[in-house]
């Protein structure tokens, strides 16, 4: 599998672009190797951040340079290596926001809080997880244990946003 290294140059001053760059290559599930060196596979939803990082690298005045490499069988283990560990603190980070949202919509059962205002807010929670969800399952390449786990967490937090919907609808239809 070939990979892309990314590495570039911006003065001290161009801190605005330097948190812009590594914000954009974080997002798109870079890894980084050091300071304004980066890796990441090859594909769709990576190039385009490359694009993007190296836009921003140019906007500053600094030089990006782009490299397509082919690793050895070692170092191309050591960066699935490393790009599984940033997935898989990835996904700890989103199973605690789904365990936060299941929390949530458990206390607002408890609580019998079964409003209209309620229920956006829940959804609008199990939308935000549901959009991470997939972006995170798309550059999660090399499958990171807790994607599964990740997976069952959203399930299980959009089935009890139905029953919470429900509760909602059948307290509407109470006289």
């Amino acid at each position: 599998m070939s990979w892309r290294i990314l590495t570039y140059r911006l003065t001290a001053e161009q801190s605005k672009h330097r948190v812009g760059v590594w914000r954009e290559l974080r997002r798109v599930g870079a890894v980084a190797l050091q300071q304004a060196t980066w890796a990441i596979p090859p594909g769709d939803g990576f190039d385009e951040g490359v694009a993007r990082a190296v836009a921003l690298v140019e906007r500053g005045g600094g030089r990006p340079l782009l490299f397509d490499v082919v690793p050895d069988e070692v170092t191309a283990a050591v960066l699935e290596e490393l790009f599984t560990a940033e997935r898989e603190a990835e996904w700890a980070e989103f199973l605690s926001e789904c365990n936060k949202a299941d929390t949530e919509l458990r206390s607002e059962i408890d609580k019998e809080k079964f409003t209209l205002a309620e229920l956006d807010e829940e959804e609008q929670n199990v939308d935000r997880l549901r959009r991470w969800y997939r972006e995170l399952r798309a550059k999660d390449l090399f499958g990171a244990p807790s994607a599964a786990r990740g997976e069952l967490r959203l399930k299980e937090c959009a089935e009890l946003l139905e029953e919470f919907a429900e509760r909602v609808f059948e307290a509407r239809e109470r006289p």
